[in-house]
């Protein structure tokens, strides 16, 4: 497989990685996740190949024993806590939001122990205690409230901040082009912020590069970024490909 151009800044980068003798650290994780489909089919035999770890953001609401039966044999699949069911509860003026301030605290944290309890019960063996919010939000309110539910860790987007009630574990790049075509985004600015990640932690940051994928609305160009993405980095020694878990620690 050949690469345009527009991954050539990525190439010099991890170069001069490699040459400083480091390691960067990537991680993926895909929300949405429901039932077993074709398109899941296809992020999982591309994950597995590529030997990427995979975390998907499943919404407890919504799933079922179809998905437990269909992971119980891969062992390089997580399942993360994706709300309960992905519902949103803000005002028509106000972003979306199912874990916001707009009920009761005790409701939106009863329902999130609900969802943590289901998934753990459903996937035991690829269970993790790491809760994902909705549209990447929630109420700082609820925040301190998850440690007693059982959460060690949130993932939301964007550049972790340190010293909070519960350790982050973010995403970074999302390939998906929300506010335009609904379908992936070009290899140029994908590329142009992977970069970007990589040149902040070389300059003193520990935390891991979050790659963000929706596999429910994969289009050829989101296929194709993956693919290439995976081959790059796969190939080059300064890369590692992380889970969820040996991120997070014991």
């Amino acid at each position: 497989m050949t690469y345009g151009i527009a991954w050539d800044p990525l190439h010099r980068e991890l170069d001069r990685w490699q040459a400083a003798g480091r390691v960067a650290r990537f991680w993926l994780r895909d929300d949405d996740t429901i039932e077993p489909t074709q398109a899941l089919e296809t992020l999982m035999t591309l994950a597995c190949q590529s030997e990427v770890p995979l975390t998907l953001a499943v919404i407890p609401g919504l799933t079922g024993e179809a998905l437990a039966a269909r992971l119980v044999e891969d062992a390089a699949v997580a399942v993360a806590v994706h709300g309960w069911s992905h519902t949103n509860h803000a005002g028509p003026e106000r972003k979306k939001q199912e874990l916001g301030g707009e009920r009761p605290a005790d409701v939106v944290l009863g329902e999130l122990r609900q969802g943590f309890r289901l998934l753990e019960r459903l996937h035991p063996a690829r269970f993790l205690p790491v809760l994902v919010p909705p549209w990447n939000r929630i109420d700082a309110a609820l925040i301190p409230a998850l440690p007693g539910l059982g959460f060690a860790a949130l993932s939301v987007y964007g550049r972790a901040k340190q010293g909070g009630p519960v350790p982050l574990l973010n995403t970074h790049v999302d390939i998906i082009d929300w506010h335009g075509t609904r379908g992936g985004r070009s290899e140029e600015e994908l590329v142009t912020e992977l970069v970007a990640e990589l040149r902040d932690r070389f300059a003193g940051s520990d935390e891991p590069v979050g790659v963000l994928a929706h596999h429910l609305v994969h289009d050829a160009a989101a296929w194709d970024f993956l693919s290439a993405l995976f081959a790059v980095t796969g190939r080059h020694p300064a890369v590692r490909w992380s889970s969820a878990s040996e991120l997070l620690g014991p």
